[in-house]
């Protein structure tokens, strides 16, 4: 089995309480359902600067900045999208990008 990172980009933010404990409620549903895939439960990310190749900084993120991310483990990457097609940020108009890591040292 690979470990695979899930980037969650977009997504809005709830506005009521009882949005926020439905969307908190359909993470922890689907993190059940996962199960055991799950390495890394990840967390939301905040502000971001980028460094470019030349040492510049700036307000990062770009066009599609990385709103959150998670870690799994799955048997292969059509695998692992198919857990990830589940992800709520997709309710609110987000996407989760899948990629493959791999151990270097």
């Amino acid at each position: 089995m690979a470990n695979y990172l899930l980037a969650f980009h977009g997504g809005g933010m709830p506005e009521t309480d009882a949005e926020r404990a439905r969307v908190m409620q359909a993470w922890t549903d689907w993190m059940g359902e996962l199960g055991d895939a799950v390495v890394d439960p990840g967390n939301p990310i905040g502000q971001a600067m980028m460094i470019g190749a030349d040492g510049s900084v700036s307000a990062g993120g770009g066009a599609n900045p990385v709103s959150g991310y998670m870690i799994i483990k799955a048997e292969g990457l059509d695998d692992a999208v198919k857990l990830a097609t589940g992800c709520p940020v997709r309710e609110s108009g987000g996407s989760v990008e899948v990629a493959e890591t791999f151990p270097v040292m």
